[in-house]
């Protein structure tokens, strides 16, 4: 058997179905539930750690309460260039303006997230950094992909794991985290605090 062990109850704070997907590569079940935080109302201060760990902790706390036996995850990812956040553009305008930017130069991904079990008391944070270099885009490849609406719910304006994904010329650091949960970390910490454990498989023979 090769399927996970869990001890606990999961729960994905979150209706991404990027985050959802990237969980259930990693063999785990889990419920999702989506947190009723709004994001807009977090500013920017310039800080990426503490803005996406506020964030992140937030969702999973407004899940917590009505889930007090689960171990929540929460997750906030942003794209921030030459120390400004880039969002979801709210425009074909504004994705259009946004791509020129990440055109031909490297932007840094962050993505925080919580852990939270309140029959516990366990509260974790954790901030994950990327690096990701885009190609020089044409304009002509720029209007084709703010005709697509791919962008419009994409921090950055672009989605790694879909058709933007020939504008990456480059990643330093955590895939996953870019597509938006960085699924190394997450699972270290689930591991070691035994939410989910490994199935007994035996010794390896030796050759």
């Amino acid at each position: 058997m090769t399927t996970l062990i869990q001890n606990g109850l999961l729960v994905l704070a979150s209706a991404s179905p990027r985050r959802k997907y990237l969980l259930e590569q990693a063999g785990l079940s889990f419920t999702v539930q989506e947190s009723s935080v709004d994001e807009a109302a977090e500013p920017w201060t310039g800080n990426p750690e503490k803005y996406t760990t506020t964030l992140a902790l937030a969702k999973a706390n407004d899940v917590a309460v009505a889930r007090p036996d689960s171990w929540v995850v929460g997750a906030d990812t942003i794209v921030v260039m030459d120390g400004d956040l880039l969002g979801k553009p709210d425009s074909v305008a504004d994705a259009r303006r946004m791509l020129g930017r990440l055109s031909g130069a490297t932007h840094r991904v962050y993505t925080g997230f919580a852990v939270v079990c309140r029959n516990r008391d366990h509260v974790y944070t954790e901030v994950v950094e990327s690096q990701v270099t885009f190609k020089p885009l044409f304009n002509d490849e720029i209007e084709w992909y703010v005709s697509t609406r791919e962008p419009y719910d994409k921090a950055g304006a672009y989605a790694i794991q879909g058709l933007g994904t020939f504008f990456i010329q480059s990643v330093n650091g955590s895939y996953t985290n870019v597509v938006g949960l960085p699924v190394c970390e997450v699972m270290t910490h689930l591991l070691a605090h035994k939410v989910v454990g490994l199935p007994r498989t035996g010794k390896l023979q030796s050759t």
